[in-house]
């Protein structure tokens, strides 16, 4: 579990230094990862039609619902791994 959470930080740390900014999808799947890590299951209500950005990442983390966090922390630092090598 230690090694996780220091695992996970590191990735948080290491998205800041991506040179190029990931495609939506795959930072829809950043947020929805880091959320459901940090706060477990979505909570409140999905934004309206006017609010376009806020639903997609409402929706995005909806569908992780009953991830634990661990999994939700290990699946954000495998796709920051994932995009750095990307841009290599």
């Amino acid at each position: 579990m230690a090694d996780l959470k220091v695992q996970f930080e590191r990735a948080q740390q290491d998205v800041k230094t991506l040179t190029k900014r990931p495609a939506n999808e795959d930072m829809l799947y950043l947020y929805s990862h880091y959320k459901q890590a940090t706060e477990g299951d979505v909570k409140g209500g999905r934004p309206g039609m006017l609010d376009p950005v806020g639903r997609a990442k409402y929706d995005a983390w909806a569908k992780l619902k009953g991830h634990s966090r661990d999994e939700a922390m290990k699946a954000y630092a495998a796709k920051v791994q994932a995009l750095l090598k990307s841009q290599k």
